[in-house]
């Protein structure tokens, strides 16, 4: 049987950076990296939602992924790289190449325009991807506020297993606690299945979760350190008020429009990651200036010193 090491913590997704043009800028890695090093974080997942990855063309998603894997070794962060695509072909193109750069592991959701109608379609589209990198742990990315897809992900795992040798479990942003349930637990605990929704953590935690994934690890690492070291102790009392914390913070973000607005306060913490790229939107200098102002109130700048 294939094995992958389960991922533990927190792992970041980066924002793909761009220079003010929109243009790519991978110049702008070396200190993402050391930024999320800084602040403790294992492993990153690359070119997802937070990487705005449908925005990136397939040569710009390749240069990340090599950016992201010349910098990763010594580092001790593990590299995950989403390669999911509406074109399949692209899609076990990018699996291919994240093999070829020594990849800890591939990720990919499924195709969103033209949808599998089953979870067999959706496991034919996982085996056709996974195929393409037949020695790299692959997991499927379920992310149904994104894809408008909802399918049974413990009948992907029990459908998928014997058919992916390399399938190692699921991204799973998804708010179903009873699916997900049904996969931490599905064959034994064999699945790793990192939670993709940073204000709903503890609630995984607390139903088994061991690992996360997420955008706000990017700027508010600290939070969620004190959230686990909270949970890990038994103190449910301190890890509820980081988790409210957390929860205060993307509240915010999402009155500014979410993506466009965590960028913002990675420029606000002298980690610039440039604008968004249409069709999502940037927040104007009084947008961007109200944002800021809002965090200081609610106490962010404070929360965010290093756990």
């Amino acid at each position: 049987m294939f094995t992958q090491r389960p991922f533990r913590g927190i792992l970041a997704a980066p924002h793909s950076p761009f220079h003010p043009d929109g243009s790519l800028d991978l110049t702008a890695v070396q200190q993402q990296a050391g930024n999320l090093l800084q602040h403790r974080i294992s492993g990153v997942f690359l070119n997802g939602t937070t990487g705005e990855s449908h925005s990136l063309t397939l040569a710009e998603r390749q240069a990340l992924a090599q950016r992201w894997c010349e910098i990763a070794p010594g580092t001790g962060l593990r590299v995950v790289i989403h390669v999911g695509s509406n074109c399949l072909a692209d899609a076990r193109t990018m699996a291919r190449h994240a093999e070829q750069l020594g990849a800890t592991a591939i990720a990919a959701i499924a195709p969103s325009y033209f949808k599998p109608r089953s979870v067999s379609d959706l496991v034919d589209c996982a085996v056709a991807i996974a195929s393409a990198a037949p020695a790299t742990p692959f997991y499927l990315y379920d992310i149904p506020s994104m894809t408008g897809l909802h399918l049974s992900m413990p009948d992907f795992l029990e459908q998928a297993r014997d058919r992916i040798p390399t399938l190692a479990g699921l991204k799973y942003s998804n708010p179903d606690l009873l699916a997900y349930q049904h996969c931490v637990n599905a064959d034994g605990g064999r699945w790793d299945v990192p939670w993709g929704s940073d204000e709903g953590l503890l609630a995984a935690l607390v139903l088994g979760g061991r690992s996360a994934v997420g955008s706000t690890y990017n700027f508010a690492a600290p939070i969620y350190h004190r959230l686990l070291e909270a949970f890990g102790r038994g103190d449910l009392e301190t890890a509820r008020i980081e988790q409210f914390h957390s929860a205060q913070v993307v509240q915010s973000l999402v009155r500014y429009g979410y993506m466009g607005a965590s960028k913002a306060v990675m420029r606000h913490l002298g980690v610039p990651v440039g604008p968004v790229r249409l069709p999502l939107s940037n927040p104007t200098p009084d947008q961007e200036t109200a944002l800021i102002d809002e965090l200081g109130r609610i106490g962010f700048f404070d929360w965010i010193r290093a756990a």
